[in-house]
């Protein structure tokens, strides 16, 4: 049997698998990571972050083992792990790494195509050699499936020697349900303890699909964050041998008498319950294998906690719940649900990441867009028992920081909304109905339990309430859904309106933003800039369009007018012929600003912490928005083609070793990166904003999308490609992109780099689908399908691979375009795909 074939987009070996650890599980459900050498760490799975932890007993971290047997040459035991990197054997008591002294493989691959991950371990040694293959169901347009607690681990064997072998394959989990993960203790034998509960249990189950174990605790609070359950189990029909517990500790014994209950017969049998360290449970699949063969052992594990609790600043004391707790009774109840479709959703999940991996997109834009996309599946992000997304700015080590969905920062991320179109739409529901007060004032963080709680924090900010309608327009277009478009307008127009009164962003209506703009970069700027500037001007026109369609015209010819004459004096007032820049304005009467506009009542508004005549990075992500939504330039095309050009050229800092920064450090020595802020103008201020120094990787994939949409592909390309050489492995670990905190959000920008480059826009509304004419295989989404067209010489042809697609014109930029001769054509997954030819005589500009 050789092992399924999965598509790889990026090998890792030698130290770029240092730093490894792909996170698995579902979305809002947590995670368990898999290290660069096939190692887990980093469960995540008590509703709340627990970066390093790696549960243990005293003798025993959560691993699988591989214990080979053949006649007349004895034994041995291998982790099925690669080898232990130099720097985890430093330290007063030895090696640091868990399971340290069980024999390894020598050589190691790390086959990453997010979220499929392939270790290849080979040993010359070793008469069998291992791949795993780790990964958890990730489907767009499918977010019940996609949200789903489990993660399953093929180990394909493959016996290259001459004779016959007896192999059991074994898992073994200690039961961490309790556990402490802040009380990690190191012993003086390197190994380490966590605190935990006295009365956790293990029991052997089996049912109709699945054998295995379950692990429970009788200890722990029912209400604590820490209760639940955890199975690991195997395909019922596969041949056996378990054991719930293993001998006491003392003198270090307990890992040998595992080690020597095997060699007896190559099988597992129980000990009395005589521990008094954490349970320990080891399940294992044996086989025989003749000389040539190969054979696949795939264990499951999932999990049932149900208690996260709010993550409102200084409470944490309401139970939120979340979704699929909801669905299963608990980890046991799951495991048999979910084993049985996992053929299924695997098919399905290495469709899309085959289908994506196969597009001509660069390299780098393809690894950037799925390796980020493992965010949406750690604890950053949230899903509610109804189904509701939401989440953290990125995580720390044990806390999620900056709670709230903040509106500013998922401004730059694009993915949601063109795979799970449903989800982002959730967002925008929470945004305009629970967020938005009666006079359009949206607080850009939404507190728990939304209930009663939504408003709490009561701050606005410019740029997250401006991207807020323009990612409604962005969600009504892709879905089609006029009818939710209606319902949610009021707040819409109520929040585009409370740029209009007095002592507002734009109180005297004349198009230019020159109010209190408290924004992403945690300041108020004065006057009028291009980072809120350009957001206004989207959302003018968004809303523009929303209330045609919904029959308000009186309201979309303001917002025309207001768009018309703010686009021409962005040009006038703060273009530079360089760049634009921001035009600060003391206000006039300070007391008259709306108290929600200020989030540092103490700070004086003057020129402090302001970006003044600085080259903003993003500077344009509001023109990088609207071309994402369609909606065309905000300003002048050549000018803003310039400004990008000139972030490409001041803001590209090529090493670091000279480089003076204040804040945080995501970038040093010898990389390469955009700048937040550069002052080719002359000395910048004594105080600027405070991030002017530091790199941070979300800003510099909406600069480098902007800079692609804008045709300088070259320069884009390179920003993409310095960023993913930074998280190579070695450095960083490629699937956790920092800023505050792990796994942060505003790096899933990155989707908008393969937009920009295939130019696919699609409108549920007019059914009209735009993209580039350049020929090659190309991958597209819109939230509710997805699927692969083609383009050669004269010749079109999409497929649709999931979902349905609604299609009435094509339009090849460049190339010209095409109406569906017989009207609106559906197509879906399995029927036939769309093919036509490109007709010249209908070149549009």
């Amino acid at each position: 049997m050789s092992k399924p074939d999965w598509p790889v987009l990026t090998s890792y070996t030698g130290p770029h698998l240092r730093n490894i650890a792909m996170p698995l599980g579902g979305m809002g459900a947590g995670s368990v990571s898999i290290g660069g050498s096939g190692d887990l760490r980093d469960f995540e799975l008590f509703n709340k972050p627990s970066k390093g932890f790696v549960p243990s007993s005293l003798d025993i971290a959560p691993c699988v083992m591989m214990h080979i047997s053949k006649a007349g040459s004895g034994s041995e035991l291998r982790l099925i792990e690669g080898p232990v990197d130099s720097a985890d054997y430093q330290g007063s008591v030895g090696c640091r790494r868990p399971n340290h002294g069980i024999p390894r493989f020598r050589e190691c691959r790390f086959d990453a195509a997010y979220p499929l991950a392939q270790v290849h371990l080979t040993d010359d040694d070793v008469p069998v050699s291992v791949t795993m293959q780790a990964f958890s169901p990730v489907i767009p347009a499918d977010a019940d499936s996609s949200s789903q607690p489990v993660i399953q681990l093929r180990y394909v064997l493959h016996n290259h020697s001459s004779d016959p072998v007896q192999v059991a394959t074994i898992a073994t989990l200690p039961n961490f349900i309790g556990m402490d993960p802040k009380s990690r203790e190191l012993l003086g034998n390197g190994r380490v303890r966590y605190s935990g509960p006295n009365n956790n249990r293990i029991e052997v189950r089996q049912s109709e699909q699945v054998q295995g174990l379950y692990f429970f605790s009788n200890d722990v609070d029912r209400g604590s964050q820490n209760f639940g359950s955890v199975a690991l189990a195997t395909a019922a029909a596969e041949q056996t041998s378990a054991r719930t517990c293993w001998l006491d500790n003392k003198y270090y014994s307990a890992l040998l008498d595992f080690r020597n209950d095997l060699d007896a017969d190559g099988r597992l049998s129980d000990r009395e319950q005589v521990t008094t360290d954490v349970p320990t449970g080891s399940l294992a699949v044996h086989c025989d294998l003749q000389p040539g063969e190969s054979r696949s052992v795939t264990f499951f594990l999932t999990w049932h906690f149900p208690n996260r609790m709010d993550w409102t600043s200084g409470k944490h004391d309401e139970l939120v719940g979340n979704w699929y707790t909801a669905q299963y009774t608990d980890a046991w109840n799951a495991m048999e649900q979910l084993v049985p479709r996992m053929p299924a959703l695997e098919a399905t999940t290495v469709k899309f990441v085959r289908a994506l991996c196969e597009s001509d997109v660069p390299a780098a834009i393809k690894e950037a867009m799925l390796c980020n996309l493992s965010t949406l599946f750690t604890e950053t992000c949230q899903r509610l028992p109804d189904g509701t997304f939401c989440s953290f700015e990125g995580c720390g080590d044990q806390q999620g920081y900056c709670e709230g969905s903040c509106t500013h920062v998922w401004n730059y991320e694009q993915a949601l909304a063109f795979l799970w179109g449903e989800l982002s739409l959730g967002m925008r529901e929470v945004e305009f109905e629970l967020a938005t007060g009666e006079r359009g004032d949206m607080a850009f963080r939404v507190m728990q339990p939304f209930a009663t709680r939504a408003r709490d924090f009561g701050k606005v900010a410019a740029d997250g309430q401006m991207g807020c309608i323009m990612k409604m327009y962005r969600d009504w277009t892709l879905s089609g859904d006029t009818a939710r478009l209606r319902r949610l307008w009021p707040r819409v127009r109520k929040a585009l309106e409370y740029c209009w009164i007095v002592g507002g962003w734009d109180a005297d209506q004349d198009g230019l933003m020159e109010g209190c703009q408290h924004n992403t970069m945690d300041v108020e700027y004065y006057g009028p800039n291009p980072q809120m500037q350009f957001w206004y001007l989207g959302a003018l026109r968004a809303g523009a369009k929303m209330a045609a369609a919904i029959g308000d015209e009186s309201f979309s010819e303001r917002c025309g007018q207001l768009f018309h004459a703010g686009s021409t004096a962005t040009d006038e007032v703060l273009f530079n012929g360089d760049y634009y820049e921001h035009k600060y304005i003391e206000p006039a009467i300070p007391g008259a600003i709306p108290a929600e506009q200020i989030l540092f009542p103490d700070k004086p508004a003057d020129r402090s912490h302001q970006l003044l005549d600085g080259c903003l990075i993003d500077q344009c992500v509001g023109q990088l928005m609207s071309h994402v939504c369609g909606l065309g330039y905000l300003g002048d095309p050549r000018n803003i083609r310039k400004a990008l050009s000139s972030v490409a050229k001041w803001n590209q800092q090529d090493g670091f070793h000279g480089h003076f920064n204040v804040m945080r450090t995501f970038a040093l020595g010898d990389e390469k990166a955009l700048l937040m802020a550069a002052y080719p103008k002359g000395p910048r201020g004594e105080f600027p904003f405070p991030y002017f120094s530091e790199v941070m990787s979300g800003f510099e994939y909406s600069a480098a999308a902007g800079m692609i949409f804008e045709g300088l592909r070259e320069q884009g390309l390179s920003c993409i490609r310095n960023i993913r050489d930074r998280y190579d492995g070695r450095k960083r670990n490629p699937f956790d992109e920092a800023e505050c905190g792990h796994h942060y959000v505003r790096a899933l920008a990155s989707w908008a780099a393969g937009l920009a480059w295939t130019g696919f826009h699609y409108s549920a509304i007019t059914a009209e689908l735009r993209v580039n004419g350049e020929d090659g295989c190309w991958f597209w989404s819109n939230g509710y399908a997805w699927g692969q067209y083609r383009i050669t010489g004269t010749s079109f042809q999409l497929s649709v691979l999931h979902g349905e697609l609604l299609i009435s014109e094509v339009v090849v930029r460049g190339r010209g375009q095409r109406r569906v001769d017989t009207g609106p054509v559906k197509l879906s997954a399995g029927t036939e795909p769309l093919r036509l030819d490109i007709v010249a005589d209908h070149v549009r500009p």
